[in-house]
């Protein structure tokens, strides 16, 4: 399993895990939930309040009791009056705040806790970033038996960030693409400890975050967890009931989500399936099954040997430093920005659309790859960068700012439903995932510009809707490009201490960190990032590549070459 980074500074970026009870009959029945704490020594347990304490160190005890790895959090509840203590609940979610918190008291028996709010986690261990990035409450005490205790406690937990970076995993759970062909990751946050497989399969058998719902279908979403998942060596075991009308190819699904699920776990690389103890036959597949078994399912999965492209003065250029073929590389169009896809099976490039300015207006120009290129979308006062996802052959642009419009490799362009992305301001740049189901926009508003990640929705009409577009990274200010480093997390170019530099981010907006930018000659312009493959950005009006923490030139020992706008095929 994969800890979370130690405060938030690590390269990348459910709250209450289950412990299970095996039924006792052999008829199928749904697992009994209770939270479940770690295991192994994950820390000193807090303190109680001591006496005579002050109404701030009370306060400031019954914060730091968040970190408890008992259930019920009793010492939390000790720093509570009597009435307090009888209604008060840790299951309701928590509230992460900056270790940097202040508690001053304004009167008698009254407490505020300013601090920096990271944002918050749900009972379902989905997390979300805040709308504001200041946490205020006020706290009220009241003496019992001569000891100050709180009256008013916030539902759930407010948890300091590097208490909550070491009791809990940053994890994901898999659902499928609407294609049917890949799982899509939903992050989760599971306290460590041993109930964390059983509690991966609940997530699972629960359905999707909300925010993911609307663009991912669930293969276990009609299926029964019969008994607690265990783990014998390397093997999970899950038995399930309810898979009798599942179709062959929804049984496969279930598969791959749970084995890509589950690789996550230490120690762990294969799944077995049974229903009522018997293993569950799949066509093609062993008993005993791996991530290698459902390649074709992995959310990274994307051209690994499709070379990096880039802009020179309008000519289509590859990170070889030679023109790429035909007229889109001889310099033809004047390409302001561009984007090619490739065939999933072969990898060969297929399509590609650019974008070419002439008189104050833009035209979006589309074609084989290699081949001439004609006008798809004319007439328009800005044009973004095309973007493509792995698993469609369709390319989306945003037009004048606030119209999204898809391309269809064959067909007409089709406006994309995004009721909500005008009103979030002027949409500069859109890159979908490579997966397709969810987009990320930097959207300007006023004098500052953010980021956005909405989930694409797909009817079975034919109809499509960018979706429930969220800032992710509010503390990012004055974005200017996005890129997917992978299906669950991405790389922003933004403000920082010293001008525009690299971060990662999870998809959800968690582990917000700075990439080294030594070597670079300026600060970047444009970005491009895709699964497995080494960032490329322009500085400068020059191309670099980031190896090993520093950005080098495109071709080792030779000057910077010219170029703008990179990208990789998907």
């Amino acid at each position: 399993m994969r800890r979370l980074p130690a405060a938030l500074a690590a390269l990348l970026v459910g709250l209450l895990a289950a412990c299970s009870t095996v039924p006792t009959g052999s008829a199928p029945q749904a697992i009994t939930e209770a939270q479940a704490r770690p295991t192994g020594d994950v820390g000193i347990e807090p303190l109680g309040p001591r006496a005579g304490a002050p109404p701030e160190e009370i306060v400031r005890g019954f914060i730091d009791a968040a970190a408890s790895t008992v259930n019920g959090h009793p010492v939390a509840v000790e720093h509570l009056t009597p009435e307090a203590a009888a209604t008060w609940s840790d299951e309701s979610g928590i509230t992460l705040v900056g270790p940097d918190y202040a508690t001053v008291t304004t009167g008698s028996g009254a407490v505020v806790m300013t601090g920096d709010l990271v944002g918050t986690v749900d009972p379902r261990g989905v997390f979300s970033a805040p709308n504001d990035t200041v946490f205020t409450r006020e706290f009220t005490l009241a003496e019992v038996g001569g000891e100050w205790r709180i009256t008013n406690p916030p539902d759930g937990l407010v948890m300091l960030v590097p208490d909550f970076e070491r009791l809990y995993d940053d994890l994901a759970v898999y659902f499928v693409d609407p294609t049917g062909t890949r799982v899509v990751p939903d992050p989760r946050y599971l306290v460590s400890g041993d109930a964390q497989p059983t509690t991966l399969v609940q997530r699972l058998v629960e359905g999707p975050s909300p925010a993911l719902a609307a663009g991912v279908t669930n293969a276990l979403g009609g299926v029964t967890l019969t008994r607690a998942v265990t783990v014998s060596g390397a093997t999970v075991t899950v038995d399930l009931a309810g898979l009798d009308d599942l179709a062959p190819n929804q049984l496969a699904q279930l598969a791959a989500q749970l084995v890509w699920t589950l690789d996550q776990l230490e120690g762990t690389n294969s799944v077995e399936v049974t229903s009522n103890g018997e293993p569950v036959a799949i066509d093609g597949v062993p008993t005993v099954q791996r991530t290698d078994d459902w390649a074709s399912y992995s959310p990274d999965s994307v051209p690994a040997d499709a070379d990096g492209h880039y802009l020179d003065a309008g000519r289509l250029m590859t990170v070889d430093g030679q023109p790429a073929p035909g007229p889109a590389g001889e310099g033809a169009y004047g390409l302001t920005g561009a984007a090619v896809s490739a065939d999933p099976r072969t990898s060969a490039l297929t399509a590609m659309a650019g974008v070419s300015v002439s008189g104050g207006t833009a035209s979006l120009l589309a074609g084989p790859y290699g081949q001439p290129l004609a006008p798809v979308i004319t007439g328009a006062g800005r044009l973004s960068v095309p973007t493509v996802a792995a698993t469609r052959p369709e390319f989306w642009v945003v037009r004048d700012e606030s119209t999204v419009v898809r391309v269809p490799a064959s067909g007409q362009p089709q406006p994309v439903n995004a009721p909500t992305l005008p009103g979030q301001g002027r949409a500069t740049a859109l890159q979908l995932s490579p997966d397709g189901v969810r987009a990320a926009a930097v959207v300007t508003r006023g004098d500052d510009a953010v980021l956005l990640v909405g989930t694409v929705v797909r009817s079975d009409e034919g109809q499509v809707a960018l979706r429930d577009l969220r800032e992710v990274a509010p503390s990012l200010t004055a974005v200017v490009d996005v890129g997917w480093r992978t299906a669950g997390s991405l790389m922003v170019l933004a403000d920082g201490e010293e001008g525009v530099v690299p971060y990662v981010v999870g998809v959800d907006g968690w582990g917000l960190a700075t990439v080294p930018t030594a070597g670079l000659p300026s600060a970047p312009t444009a970005l491009a990032t895709a699964p497995g493959q080494l960032p490329l950005v322009s500085a400068g009006g020059t191309m670099w590549l980031l190896v090993g923490g520093t950005w080098v030139t495109l071709l080792r020992g030779q000057q910077p070459v010219p170029g703008t706008e990179p990208f990789y095929p998907v």
